[in-house]
C-alpha cells in the first residue's frame, strides 16, 4: 500500500506515559485520570535512561520537551526528565471520548483498533479533529523534539509521521516504557521495557 504524504517535521521522540491504575483495570480514561502504577512509574523510568542523552541535546536547541496537561503524561516526565522543565500543550491531550470516559473497555463495542473505537465515541472528539490537532501541533515545532503524551495520540502523531493511511495508525503497537524516534518517515523503538 503506498504511503501518503510524509511531512517534513523535524525528528520528534515520543514518549507514551507509563501504566496507570485504570490501563491496569482495562477503563477508558481519554481526558479522565488515574495515576500510574508501580509498573508505570518503572516504565517512566526506564524511558529516562534511555532519553537522557537525547534531552540533554533537545533542550539546548531550538525544539523543545513538551508534555499533555494530564496527570499521567505529567507524573511520566517528571519522572523521565526530572532535569528540564517541559511546555505544557493542551493540544497533547488524549482523545476525547465522550460518553464512554470512565467506562470499562469490554463494555464497548468491539472496532479494528482502540483508536478507532474510541473516535467513534458519543459526544467524543472523532478521528479527523484528532490528526487535525495532532498535526497543527506537529507544524509548529521548530527542531527536534521530545513529546510525552498518550497512546491514540502517539498513533495518530507516529502515523501522520510516517505517511500511513488513517485507517492504519490505530494497527500499530502503543507500548509503554520506551521512546519512539520518528526522522523523515522512519520509526525507531527505543527500548523494549518488559517489566
Amino acid at each position: 500500500m503506498p504511503k501518503a504524504h510524509v511531512p517534513n517535521w523535524p525528528d520528534i521522540w515520543f514518549l507514551r506515559h507509563g501504566q496507570t491504575e485504570w490501563n491496569l483495570a482495562g477503563r477508558i480514561q481519554g481526558r479522565l485520570d488515574s495515576p500510574l502504577t508501580a509498573l508505570g512509574r518503572a516504565q517512566a523510568n526506564s524511558q529516562a535512561a534511555l532519553i537522557a542523552d537525547i534531552a540533554a541535546r533537545v533542550a539546548t536547541g531550538p525544539g523543545n520537551i513538551y508534555v499533555s496537561p494530564l496527570g499521567r503524561a505529567r507524573e511520566t516526565a517528571a519522572l523521565a526528565l526530572p532535569e528540564y522543565d517541559a511546555v505544557i500543550d493542551p493540544r497533547l491531550a488524549e482523545i476525547d471520548t465522550g460518553a464512554w470516559e470512565g467506562l470499562a473497555k469490554a463494555d464497548l463495542p468491539q472496532g479494528s483498533s482502540d483508536l478507532l473505537t474510541y473516535a467513534a465515541a458519543p459526544d467524543g472528539e472523532g478521528l479527523e479533529e484528532l490528526i487535525g490537532r495532532v498535526r497543527g501541533f506537529a507544524e509548529e515545532l521548530a527542531g527536534p523534539s521530545i513529546i510525552v503524551a498518550h497512546g491514540l495520540w502517539g498513533q495518530v502523531l507516529r502515523g501522520l509521521a510516517k505517511g500511513l493511511p488513517q485507517q492504519n495508525m490505530g494497527a500499530q503497537d502503543n507500548r509503554q516504557g520506551c521512546v519512539y524516534h520518528l526522522s523523515n518517515g522512519s520509526e525507531d523503538v527505543l527500548g523494549n521495557f518488559t517489566g
